[in-house]
């Protein structure tokens, strides 16, 4: 009986206990549905990236005052703050011994000097010898030649002529000795003197020495170091001891700030940079980067780099030694839209962007610049490329990261798994055509269009030909499925039909395989006033206005969507377009319109300097379309080639004064550079939607958010627009996203 009621207790613990974890469960369930988010909002505004370090404040000349002498501190006139004069005494050694050098330096001199007389009046003494020698011998040679005529009168015996011969041999080796010895007095002159010399310099050195007991300064400025005391003794041997560092001048100084060496890349000569101190909380004061030293230091495997932050002292408030905190403005952006750095953290699983619609990429800040096409004028907004329209087409397909033959040719590839042979074939017609395509150029604009449909016609059935039934139904698939050519943010360039054909929207949609490019999403978008976007339609008519472009679009003549798409030039030149003077980007143009406006509107270009601008991109057009021929490994440098010969002849027809502005553009395009990020929007139905987007800059609170103006993204990150910056769980004041918690723990 009493088992009986274990078994009965025991059976309604486990009973109780799998209604409270079920009433858990379903409690956490509820909760777990009604995550809260955090939210804020895209804003426009001004952005400034910046890189923090930190360094010291030092003047820009300090000089470390020495002695070259050794010797006890005599004298000490000037302090620390003292303020100095170029050349003022300011501490003395005491010159006793070298006062007593001097004077034995002296007394060895007059000793030499006295030498030198004596070894003079040595030479006198032999230059008179030899006068006496000369004498005698002249008077012996008299004598042997009046004996020498006696005897041929025979008057005298010829013993009397050889005496005579013997005295004048006698007296020529006398006047030799004589000469020798001049020769030697003179040596001892020429002795004497150098010795002479020999104790004038160490007179002389004994002299210095003496004055560098006299410590003076080197320039003006104040003292701001003072290492030694009266009556110190200082020892000059190996190197000179510091007894004073004086700066030079407070006002003008510098903060000498260590970079990182991932940051320094950033870093140029020119930049504005702000610091703060400690001694003076919640000021801030500004300067400018004036040097980047080259010299790297390494400290515990941290390798940084010294910039120079010039700055004027007003007021001599800032003292040397003190620790800066540098920000340097590396880049700017005005009137751009920012996202808070909280919502590209946030992560809300389950929720995944919507499929990117094939198309060409948006334009970033390293998008190739266009360069005016041979007569693209399109509606009312001028299309430029940087190669004629045929070769300028965007990628067909969606999610592709190239544009032109070399996405599609990955996505039919992929998609319709083509063969080795069938992509071996797919690329012997590409390159057959191309030179076809590149002809285009220079056909004129009323039959341009007709030329390239017939082209693209020619080639879509080439691929068609090569393909298996199956790979002819998906190949009609992708063509119906295809963002049109002519599509640029919302403008919808009407469809064209062949020659001999008429196509309208319904049989564009209906799978037409002559229609690669022109689908049926494309054809319903809403959209304004079509236009012809850069690089897109040349010389075709694109203007249609209505609330469906489907509905009031014309027949006209559409670029073609599978040419061989070119190496795209780096991001430096600006794109070109019909009116130059700074107007509004054209469609699509990006941040190479962006760039072009700019270097028209902040270089203040003439007219015919514009001209001469959009000419030279224009000569350049070709070149470029040889970089594709090259090698992954080649191209870079060829690329770079190119585009230093753009950037010496613009700066060629630039004035003086618009250099500076032109050399600051081109580092600033130059260093912009784009990222991948992902937001979440919260949509009118309170529900998260996840976006794929691209960012610029960031302050460290907000990023820039790169939108391509009049493209379907900005109607969506728009100013104002919410975005998700965190969820909260039920009973969480965190901003993480909701963790599960731990279930009740069981009775058993």
């Amino acid at each position: 009986m009493q088992r009986m009621k274990k078994t009965s207790w025991i059976a309604v613990a486990a009973v109780l206990a799998l209604a409270g974890g079920g009433a858990w469960w379903w409690s956490q369930r509820d909760g777990a549905a009604d995550v809260q988010y955090r939210t804020g909002k895209i804003e426009r505004g001004s952005l400034l990236a910046t890189v923090s370090a930190s360094g010291a404040v030092n003047p820009v000349t300090q000089v470390s005052v020495g002695t070259q002498v050794s010797g006890q501190i005599k004298e000490l006139y000037v302090d620390f703050n003292s303020l100095v004069k170029a050349g003022q005494l300011i501490a003395v050694i005491d010159p006793e011994t070298f006062e007593y050098r001097v004077r034995s330096a002296q007394a060895d001199v007059d000793a030499a000097r006295a030498t030198v007389l004596t070894a003079q009046a040595n030479a006198i003494a032999s230059r008179a010898g030899i006068s006496r020698a000369q004498v005698d011998l002249n008077e012996a040679q008299r004598d042997f030649d009046r004996k020498q005529s006696l005897v041929e009168k025979q008057f005298i015996a010829q013993s009397e002529a050889d005496k005579a011969r013997a005295l004048v041999n006698t007296t020529t080796e006398s006047l030799k000795l004589a000469q020798a010895q001049a020769g030697v007095t003179e040596a001892q002159i020429k002795t004497a003197m150098a010795n002479v010399a020999q104790r004038e310099a160490s007179l002389a050195q004994a002299r210095i020495d003496l004055q560098r007991t006299r410590i003076t300064s080197p320039v003006d400025g104040i003292v701001i170091k003072r290492a030694i005391e009266k009556g110190q003794t200082v020892a000059a041997s190996l190197q000179a001891p510091e007894l004073f560092v004086i700066a030079q001048n407070l006002s003008d100084m510098q903060v000498d700030a260590s970079i990182d060496e991932s940051d320094v890349g950033r870093i140029r000569t020119g930049q504005k940079a702000t610091f703060t101190v400690d001694a003076f909380p919640g000021q801030t004061f500004e300067g400018t980067v004036r040097q980047v030293r080259k010299a790297a230091q390494n400290v515990a495997n941290v390798v940084t780099y010294v910039a120079v932050i010039g700055f004027s002292n007003v007021g001599d408030r800032l003292i040397p030694g003190m620790t800066a905190n540098v920000r340097v403005v590396t880049e700017s952006r005005e009137n751009v839209l920012k996202v808070p750095n909280a919502a590209l953290r946030v992560r809300i699983a389950g929720v995944e962007p919507a499929a990117a619609p094939a198309g060409p990429p948006a334009a970033s800040g390293a998008s190739a610049p266009a360069a005016p096409a041979s007569g693209a004028t399109s509606g009312s907004a001028g299309g430029w490329s940087w190669f004629s329209p045929a070769f300028a087409q965007p990628a067909v397909g969606g999610g592709g990261s190239g544009g032109g033959m070399a996405a599609l040719r990955e996505r039919l590839v992929t998609e319709l798994q083509l063969s080795a042979d069938q992509q071996a074939r797919l690329d012997a017609i590409t390159t057959g055509l191309r030179p076809q395509f590149m002809a285009l150029r220079d056909l004129p604009e009323e039959s341009r269009a007709a030329a390239r449909e017939k082209l693209s016609l020619q080639m879509r059935g080439k691929i068609t030909a090569m393909l298996t039934p199956e790979q002819r139904v998906k190949y009609q698939q992708m063509q119906a499925q295809a963002v049109p050519a002519g599509v640029r943010g919302g403008a919808v360039a009407a469809p064209t039909a062949p020659a001999g054909t008429s196509k309208t929207p319904e049989s564009i949609a209906n799978n037409d395989p002559s229609t690669l490019g022109r689908g049926e999403k494309s054809l319903k978008s809403d959209a304004g006033t079509a236009t012809a976007p850069p690089g897109g339609v040349s010389g075709a008519s694109a203007a249609s206005t209505g609330p469906k472009a489907g509905a009031a679009s014309s027949p006209t003549a559409a670029a073609p969507t599978l040419p061989p798409a070119p190496v795209s030039p780096p991001a430096l030149a600006p794109a070109p377009q019909a009116g130059a003077g700074g107007a509004a980007a054209a469609p699509g143009a990006g941040a190479a319109t962006e760039f072009r406006n700019r270097l028209v509107a902040e270089l203040a270009l003439t007219p015919s300097q514009v001209e001469k601008v959009d000419a030279i991109y224009a000569d350049a057009r070709p070149k470029f379309s040889t970089l594709r021929d090259l090698s992954p490994e080649e191209r870079p440098k060829a690329r770079e080639r190119i585009m230093a010969d753009i950037r010496a002849r613009i700066g060629d027809l630039l004035t003086p004064e618009q250099k500076p502005k032109y050399a600051a553009l081109v580092a600033q395009a130059a260093s912009r550079q784009s990222t991948r990020g992902r937001i979440y929007l919260l949509g009118d139905d309170g529900k998260p939607v996840a976006h794929n987007v691209r960012l610029g800059i960031t302050d460290g609170t907000s990023t820039e958010l790169i939108v391509g103006p009049n493209t379907p993204d900005a109607a969506v990150f728009r100013e104002g627009a919410v975005v998700i910056t965190g969820t909260i769980s039920p009973g969480s004041g965190g901003s993480q996203a909701p963790r599960p918690a731990a279930g009740p723990r069981m009775p058993f």
